[in-house]
């Protein structure tokens, strides 16, 4: 097999940070790709294929109907457009110029997060205006009932992910009540929430996006799944602002395998086996003066666990800023979970890595934290 790293000059990654876009996803299960190799020298009807991936999604989430975008951020745009124009091809050509509707989004404004780009941004260009209720920490359900009753809104934006603020926000279960109260289809970004789809529909989501390239550890791809005739308008958006957006046979086949090896898959020995890495983790760093550990559940109750490590710069003589820098840095290049650095502790994510990966993770940490 050619190594790409070394005909192109790139550097190995040892992926302790999680499913991560900028890391390129995950690592495709051989299952997955086979599928989705055996689809490229063949040709397809896409309507046919959207169709058979439609049925697979289905039945896996108990949505009434999906489709396949070529990404999370490009599903959750045509779903905001779907919201806007309905089945109507007319109003499908002409966006992102919106003349027939007040067009208004709803988000909690501890939802408009920035996944690598403004969730804001998603709903922007499709001419809809965005409508942010509540404070950065809370949001009341008077808040989003005075929008919902000022009328003119089209969708309510719901945010399911560690980006946002996790208190003090509504439930996905009360921003379902308020929205349908009114008649407003509730979408839901759930980006890394692939293994709680059918918790979400069954909460009473319209719309859910998630990605194929993350958990479901498949080709670049998303997966809307929700109600039929809003599906149907999102498929539609193909023939508008979501041309650019459009799967290819490569994403749709390996969407559909990766649903189908989720099908069939033990989960409970899948956690079972990351609870395993972690605690592979915290022996192999255990006994480091200076050095807390702990474990810490997915924020957004993903089945899995991720070791916390927490320096102490004056004991060890370095924060977890330097520490996390260095590591990046080192060859093969160790990518931490940073994202509350700033409040002085790391994650260790170890669901991309292997036995022998994590202990080279963790001897690095060793010698960085000890000089050993």
């Amino acid at each position: 097999m050619t190594d790409l790293h070394k005909k192109y000059g790139l550097r190995r990654i040892l992926n302790a940070c999680g499913k991560m876009t900028a890391l390129s996803g995950a690592k495709v299960l051989p299952e997955i790709a086979a599928q989705a190799s055996a689809s490229l020298g063949e040709f397809y009807d896409l309507d046919e294929l959207q169709a058979a991936a439609s049925k697979v999604i289905a039945r896996v989430t108990g949505a009434e109907a999906g489709c396949i975008t070529a990404c999370t951020a490009a599903g959750l745009t045509e779903a905001i457009a779907a919201c806007l124009t309905g089945s109507d091809l007319a109003k499908v050509l002409k966006l992102p110029v919106v003349d027939w509707c007040a067009g208004r989004v709803v988000i909690q404004k501890g939802h408009c997060v920035n996944y690598g780009a403004p969730v804001t941004q998603n709903i922007r260009v499709t001419g809809a205006e965005v409508v942010e209720v509540g404070e950065v920490n809370r949001t009341l359900r008077e808040h989003m009932r005075h929008e919902l009753d000022a009328g003119g809104v089209v969708a309510v934006m719901h945010v399911e992910s560690h980006h946002a603020v996790q208190k003090g926000m509504l439930g996905l279960e009360s921003v379902v009540e308020l929205a349908h109260e009114f008649g407003v289809p509730v979408i839901v970004d759930g980006a890394a929430q692939d293994q709680r789809v059918a918790a979400m529909i069954e909460a009473g989501a319209d719309l859910v996006v998630v990605s194929a390239h993350k958990y479901l550890c498949s080709t670049t791809g998303g997966v809307v799944a929700g109600r039929r005739d809003l599906v149907d308008a999102v498929y539609l958006q193909n023939r508008g602002i979501g041309r650019p957006m459009k799967a290819g046979k490569e994403a749709i086949f390996g969407a559909m395998a990766a649903l189908e090896y989720r099908e069939q898959e033990d989960m409970q020995a899948w956690t079972a086996e990351q609870d395993r890495k972690v605690a592979l983790v915290l022996e192999s760093l255990a006994g480091i003066e200076g050095l807390a550990l702990g474990v810490d559940p997915d924020p957004n109750g993903c089945p899995f666990s991720r070791a916390k490590i927490t320096p102490d710069p004056e004991v060890c003589g370095i924060d977890v800023f330097e520490l996390n820098r260095r590591m990046a840095e080192g060859d093969p290049s160790v990518r931490l979970r940073a994202h509350h650095a700033n409040e002085g502790y790391l994650y260790i994510d170890a669901i991309e890595l292997d036995d022998e990966e994590v202990r080279l993770v963790c001897e690095r940490i060793r010698e960085l934290l000890t000089g050993n």
